[in-house]
């Protein structure tokens, strides 16, 4: 499992990438430059979908990590301080 913190990040860069892909044309160009640009037209069935799971994610790991840190800390020996 990885840490709320690792999880928090790969959120929000995947967020912030996928809403770069949606909102301006650097995919359509890129596309476009490599002759792909047939692939345009599906971009919004995988793209929309991507930034609701990274949201998703990045809602899920701060509710995460604001439990694991208000939760009692452990000692080295399982007491609870």
């Amino acid at each position: 499992m990885q840490d709320p913190e690792t999880r928090v990040r790969l959120g929000a860069i995947g967020s912030v990438l996928v809403a770069l892909c949606c909102f301006t044309p650097i995919l359509v160009i890129l596309l476009g430059a490599v002759g792909l640009s047939a692939l345009t037209g599906y971009l919004d069935y995988v793209l929309l979908p991507a930034l609701v799971v990274f949201i998703g994610l990045t809602i899920y790991a701060l509710w995460r990590k604001r439990r694991i840190d208000a939760c009692c800390t452990t000692s080295g020996n399982g007491e609870k301080k």
